[in-house]
């Protein structure tokens, strides 16, 4: 009994003396510090104290666990481990993020760039395949030789190396021909302000050659555009050159005072350079849209002059 009670007293008493050194400690770092604020004990998230029989050898020295390069005091080493882990985890979350950014601009500027190349063949093949189909119309391809409303004789050969808008009406027409007329004239204007688009002529050939004569053209084509020009000539030459377009012309019954209406084709022609129909374009058509397909037409013209060169 004495020997148990002896054994037990010789354990409380290094127990104590563990402690009290442990205490000691404390007191040792605090005063170092100089700082009353930190607690005695410092524990790990295991919460074993740094005191005691289980101490790891790392934690012997409290100078060693606490101190840093800032100071003695710091954070824990497990919480300093947690901060830098998470250091390059975040770098690698923003590069991850800036690789997935490049990836979806890569990828959208390829799709655009896919879209966009597909459209411009789509359209150049549509253009194409007109073209193929208006040379089998065989429009425009004769001649013809008329007087200009100055009284000068015109052929088709005059206009050789210009792209012509020909258009045919009559100075009588009441709306129709007018409105056309000043169509015609805003889509010369409009592609004169690109230099680099040739000059476009505009001509008015008369299906009613008994009443415009060239004084009467004379007047008429002053009010649209300036390069404007007149043609009339004899029944039979006008109606020559509008049988070369398939133009449709037909007076109708003559009122009280002699005046008279032409029923007659409502369309504007293109013709190339080359003396060749073109293209054609009927009251739907606007002059934004007749002056970009013109603009198209001479670019397709200028690309296949060069190929064959």
């Amino acid at each position: 009994m004495l020997g148990l009670v002896g054994f037990i007293g010789g354990d409380l008493h290094a127990t104590s003396g563990r402690l009290l050194r442990c205490t000691l400690r404390s007191s040792a770092v605090q005063q170092t510090s100089g700082s009353t604020h930190y607690p005695q004990r410092v524990w790990l998230s295991s919460q074993a104290p740094i005191c005691g029989p289980h101490t790891p050898k790392h934690f012997t020295n409290p100078q060693q666990t606490l101190g840093s390069s800032r100071g003695p005091f710091s954070l824990p080493l497990f919480t300093q481990r947690v901060a830098l882990s998470q250091g390059p985890n975040t770098s690698t979350a923003k590069i991850r993020l800036r690789t997935r950014l490049v990836v979806t601009l890569l990828f959208g500027g390829g799709l655009l760039g896919t879209w966009w190349y597909v459209r411009n063949e789509k359209q150049q093949n549509h253009r194409m395949q007109r073209i193929e189909q208006l040379k089998k119309v065989a429009l425009g391809q004769g001649d013809f030789s008329l007087l200009d409303h100055r009284g000068h004789r015109r052929t088709k050969r005059d206009f050789l190396g210009s792209w012509v808008l020909l258009y045919f009406g009559f100075t009588h027409c009441p709306d129709i021909c007018p409105d056309e007329l000043d169509k015609i004239s805003a889509v010369v204007s409009t592609l004169d302000k690109d230099p680099s688009l040739p000059a476009v002529q505009p001509l008015f050939v008369t299906v009613d050659p008994e009443r415009d004569d060239v004084a009467a053209l004379e007047r008429y084509v002053k009010d649209f555009h300036p390069r404007l020009i007149g043609l009339t000539g004899t029944p039979e030459e006008v109606k020559v050159a509008g049988k070369d377009y398939r133009v449709y012309a037909s007076p109708g019954p003559k009122d009280e005072d002699g005046d008279y209406i032409v029923d007659h084709t409502i369309l504007i022609y293109l013709v190339n350079p080359d003396g060749l129909f073109l293209d054609y374009y009927n009251r739907m058509k606007d002059d934004v849209q007749i002056a970009e397909s013109i603009r198209n037409h001479m670019k397709s013209y200028s690309r296949s002059v060069l190929v064959v060169r």
